[in-house]
């Protein structure tokens, strides 16, 4: 967690979530650690909260959802749902390739969550970081 998010927290949604202690799957290759996802079900919610591949573009993300999708399925949720920020361009394409669609945009959120952890101003392709997207699957 340390080495991917930078932090042993996750702040999203004004919400602190503590991913070692969330359920989720880890994706292995060759006896080796290729990715993670971690989730939390809540009601009929399923919220996935981190997901890393650590190898892109081979199915690994894909997979891992995959298993929370089955999950879901077990726990009778109506949908999965995350929240990522507006500077992580290559999210939103990639959910939505699997199904999911934007739902809310969260303006000025990560205010709050920078009370709480360090959060760079600008993040990924230069891009000020200020806003939270929420996107879901209904399942």
């Amino acid at each position: 967690m340390c080495q991917e998010w930078h932090a042993e927290l996750i702040v999203a949604h004004k919400k602190i979530y503590y991913p070692d202690q969330l359920d989720g799957f880890i994706a292995w290759m060759e006896a080796r650690r290729v990715g993670l996802i971690t989730c939390q079900i809540r009601d009929t919610a399923c919220e996935i909260v981190t997901l890393n591949s650590l190898v892109p573009a081979i199915g690994i993300g894909t997979a891992l959802i995959e298993s929370v999708k089955t999950v879901a399925g077990h726990n009778h949720c109506s949908r999965i749902w995350l929240i990522t920020t507006n500077d992580n361009l290559s999210a939103p394409r990639f959910y939505q390739k699997r199904g999911f669609r934007p739902v809310r945009i969260y303006h000025d959120s990560v205010k709050y969550a920078r009370q709480i952890k360090s959060i760079p101003e600008i993040g990924k392709n230069g891009i000020p970081i200020r806003d939270e997207l929420e996107l879901e699957l209904k399942i």
